[in-house]
């Protein structure tokens, strides 16, 4: 009977715990819930204790979070600060996430080899701030083409067409802060009319 007072009594602090974790992350429950597939009313009803937390639950919540499962049952005592996330490869760009909150200020070391040089401009919800750490970083933004160098900054309104990659000598290596919009998807910018070639 004991020990089942006692999961009892964790299981009652995990509501709590979910509705904290998510908040100091700046995330909402839609936001949530598209990160883990599982529905605002079922993310609702866990926060306030109304549903029983199972592993199918807590697994995607802790992965969207990216806090040990742990963390989301029980209090953690204050552990190592570093963040351990797995780099991300996208075609043949790596994107090392330097925070852990799914919403909110997003933070990423990103890599792009020499030969990503093809412009292809997007559009997404957010604010974008690039620092160069190596390399040459062409940045595309509406009509301005630049080149940024290392220890040179860029910021802009991701609603505007842009694209970003090497210049084609040697990978590019830089810091990319974005938020809070800026986790959504992109969507390929369509112009309104060819440009001709002079």
């Amino acid at each position: 009977m004991e020990q089942t007072e006692e999961i009892d009594e964790v299981l009652v602090g995990v509501g709590p715990r979910l509705r904290r974790i998510r908040k100091e992350r700046g995330a909402t429950l839609t936001g949530l819930s598209e990160a883990t597939g599982i529905s605002v009313s079922t993310l609702s009803r866990l926060e306030s204790g109304l549903r029983k937390p199972s592993l199918e639950l807590l697994l995607p919540i802790a992965r969207a979070h990216q806090v040990p499962l742990d963390e989301l049952v029980g209090a953690p005592p204050v552990g190592d600060p570093r963040v351990r996330a797995k780099p991300i490869v996208r075609n043949g760009r790596t994107m090392v996430p330097l925070t852990r909150q799914p919403g909110g200020l997003q933070a990423y070391k990103v890599i792009i080899p020499a030969g990503d040089t093809e412009p292809d401009p997007r559009v997404h919800d957010g604010y974008e701030w690039l620092y160069v750490l190596s390399g040459r970083l062409r940045l595309i933004l509406a009509d301005h083409d630049v080149v940024l160098t290392p220890g040179e900054a860029a910021e802009f309104d991701t609603r505007v067409p842009h694209w970003f990659g090497s210049t084609g000598e040697a990978p590019v290596e830089f810091m990319s802060l974005f938020g809070p919009q800026g986790e959504r998807m992109h969507v390929r910018a369509r112009p309104s009319q060819k440009r001709k070639v002079s």
